[in-house]
């Protein structure tokens, strides 16, 4: 009896699910070799010839897209190319972090109070008021919670001098930078290095809270 009608592709699949099985199945190897012998012995009629693509097209189409071996039998895997390691995470407590510093920065100041606040209708003398607040409350919060230090020492708009190697990281060079160090320029913005972070320890609930809704009594 024929069975139903199978296309190039589907017969590969059939060729490699068969191999495996018949190498980790002793049922389906049992099956196969008394077909095999069935069909020796002239019990089976022989297959019609299949009236798809020529054996060289049928090749080509196996390199190009090999079949995947069966899910319910293990077959071998070919070790696939190394990839590039993806980029670390970054750990969620620098998360946490910014949001301890947003929160300390609301107490204290009201920073965010006045960065949501449209300042469109206030005059310029109001908004300074306001702004002198913000001002003394987040300098207040930052010198709590960390100890800064210049980068460079020297006086704003000294002339100063950039040796080879230098650390982009530290001096950023602006203007008309032209050539190879040592550069020599005037010193627009010393810079700042937090020498010491001091931020408070979250007891317990959720980080993501920078300032908790307040209900007057």
């Amino acid at each position: 009896m024929n069975g139903p009608e199978t296309t190039p592709l589907q017969r590969i699949a059939l060729a490699f699910y068969a191999f495996f099985a018949v190498l980790f199945q002793p049922e389906v190897a049992a099956a196969l070799f008394r077909l095999r012998e069935a069909r020796r012995a002239g019990a089976l009629p022989a297959a019609p010839e299949p009236s798809g693509p020529s054996p060289a097209a049928r090749a080509t189409v196996e390199v190009a897209r090999p079949p995947a071996p069966p899910p319910s039998t293990p077959a071998p895997r070919a070790a696939a190319p190394a990839a590039a390691p993806a980029p670390a995470p970054r750990p969620a407590h620098d998360t946490e972090a910014a949001l301890q510093l947003l929160s300390v920065l609301q107490r204290e100041g009201r920073l965010i109070d006045f960065i949501e606040e449209d300042l469109a209708g206030f005059p310029d003398a109001a908004i300074g008021a306001a702004a002198r607040t913000v001002h003394a409350g987040c300098k207040r919060a930052i010198q709590e919670l960390f100890k800064l230090e210049p980068v460079m020492r020297d006086a704003e708009g000294a002339q100063v001098q950039v040796e080879p190697g230098f650390d982009p990281g530290l001096i950023r060079l602006t203007g008309n930078v032209v050539g190879k160090p040592p550069f020599r320029g005037a010193l627009r913005h010393h810079g700042w290095r937090a020498r010491e972070v001091k931020l408070p320890r979250i007891d317990g609930r959720d980080p993501a809270i920078v300032a908790p809704a307040e209900v007057e009594l």
